[in-house]
């Protein structure tokens, strides 16, 4: 009887698993360039054919640059362009490889990616900008800082990749997980585990994070986007920062949710995420902790009132 049970639990729970993956089998296929985005876009050719998506949002006398994470794009920080542009300029942009801009081929280095943003910048015309940055995106806007100092006035980051420790044999094993195939084939299913991981309690307007990273499989780009991710996280594992966060003299908001599942990586580090935020916090030699509860690792738009509010207020200092 027991054992009957049992297989009628697991009956039930496949049924309504596959249930929940249901509405997924519909969606239409996506082009990169179709992908819906709140605000208006624009483009800035670059050096080497580069070609970045950006949208450019109020005009205040500070401009805040807004550099998304790992596999994410612009689209993400829309709550925050949305909240914090009657007083500063917004700018989010996608970063080479993601979302609208050109997918060429390159290294995925942090101190790449930096170079682009000081690139973009120069196009249009800003001299200086805070650089905020999430996940992956506060490891560059780090890098950013060491390597053009007089371009970065503050730093905002949140949840950012960077501060955790990895030794020798953890960075090979990122360089080993993480393949263009992998990363290509990951199921619908294993999308929404990893967007849903993002999350203490994912907000149904989140839901297009999953929806149009299913859609995009069939891309005419998608092999690149997946190249890119690959290289991105070689990036950050080849150019980590958190023995160099002394010497980054800006002023810093660091913004941690509490119950990140993310930071410290739950596979390789054991830990609170409050245990990582503090190593940055020990070491920027002027920096504001702010860590939320009841937050996951995608505080900007699980809590998007609380961290606009932190930058506001970090930004009138």
């Amino acid at each position: 009887m027991m054992k009957y049970r049992l297989i009628l639990l697991i009956i039930g729970f496949s049924i309504m698993f596959a249930s929940c993956m249901q509405p997924y089998k519909n969606l239409a296929p996506l082009e990169f360039s179709e992908l819906d985005y709140p605000f208006d876009v624009h483009y800035a050719e670059l050096d080497n054919g580069k070609r970045i998506a950006y949208v450019d949002e109020g005009s205040g006398r500070d401009a805040i640059i807004f550099v998304h994470g790992l596999g994410s794009y612009l689209k993400a920080w829309h709550k925050n362009v949305s909240g914090l542009k009657d007083d500063f300029r917004c700018i989010a942009v996608d970063l080479p490889g993601y979302g609208k801009s050109s997918k060429e081929l390159h290294s995925g280095s942090m101190e790449f990616y930096g170079d682009v943003l000081v690139e973009l910048m120069e196009t249009l015309d800003i001299d200086q900008a805070t650089i905020a940055g999430h996940s992956m995106g506060g490891q560059i806007a780090m890098v950013m800082a060491l390597k053009h100092p007089e371009r970065v006035k503050r730093l905002i980051l949140i949840a950012p990749a960077g501060f955790e420790p990895f030794t020798e044999g953890e960075k090979e094993w990122f360089r080993e997980v993480m393949t263009v195939d992998g990363v290509k084939l990951t199921s619908v299913q294993q999308i929404r585990a990893n967007v849903v991981a993002n999350f203490y309690n994912m907000p149904d307007d989140a839901e297009f994070m999953i929806t149009d990273r299913i859609a995009l499989r069939d891309a005419g780009d998608f092999d690149r986007y997946c190249y890119t991710v690959v290289k991105s996280v070689e990036g950050m594992v080849n150019q980590p920062v958190n023995h160099l966060l002394g010497k980054i003299e800006q002023p810093a908001l660091i913004i941690f949710g509490e119950n990140d599942n993310l930071i410290p990586n739950p596979y390789l580090n054991g830990g609170s995420t409050a245990g990582i935020a503090e190593i940055g916090a020990a070491q920027l030699p002027d920096n504001t902790l702010l860590m939320i509860p009841n937050c996951g690792h995608f505080a900007q738009f699980e809590k998007p009132d609380v961290v606009n509010q932190a930058v506001s207020d970090f930004m009138k200092k």
